[in-house]
């Protein structure tokens, strides 16, 4: 790999995030990288003008987050008991800005995340940001699809 010295794994806290982030380690171990992850939270229930009854969503929301979340740190925390530097950074806020501006402001030289558009709800609680991103994006893109479902027969 040519001068790939700092990598972003972009992690939308959803459980093929996992796929993503074993890519960014792998890639990151070949090449000699700094590792980056990102947990770029939308908050699409703090929206002004929202009046629906949503606290069923919101809390399916929030346990949505708290498993990913659990499920990426343990295997953050595996590779870092083992030696490797992972960044992990947590921003709030519209996912394409937040990700663009970690981009500049760490010099990112690769970007990795998932090729797949999620459904709606999922539209919804995440945001859809990989069409602006790829468009916007100074560095390369890595898209990793997911893995598919076992059909039960």
């Amino acid at each position: 790999m040519t001068n790939i010295k700092r990598i972003l794994v972009v992690s939308r806290m959803t459980k093929y995030c996992r796929e993503v982030l074993n890519y960014g380690i792998t890639l990151a171990k070949l090449s000699h990288a700094e590792l980056f992850v990102i947990h770029a939270v939308h908050n699409p229930f703090g929206l002004e003008g929202w009046n629906l009854p949503t606290v069923s969503l919101e809390e399916e929301y929030k346990n949505i987050l708290k498993e990913a979340k659990a499920d990426l740190d343990r295997i953050i925390r595996e590779e870092k008991s083992q030696g490797m530097q992972i960044k992990v950074l947590i921003k709030e806020g519209e996912p394409t800005n937040e990700i663009l501006k970690t981009v500049h402001d760490e010099k990112i030289d690769l970007m990795i995340m998932l090729a797949h558009e999620e459904g709606r709800l999922e539209h919804f609680l995440f945001g859809r940001s990989n069409e602006s991103l790829i468009r916007r994006m100074p560095c390369s893109v890595l898209l990793v699809k997911k893995e598919p479902e076992a059909v039960p027969w």
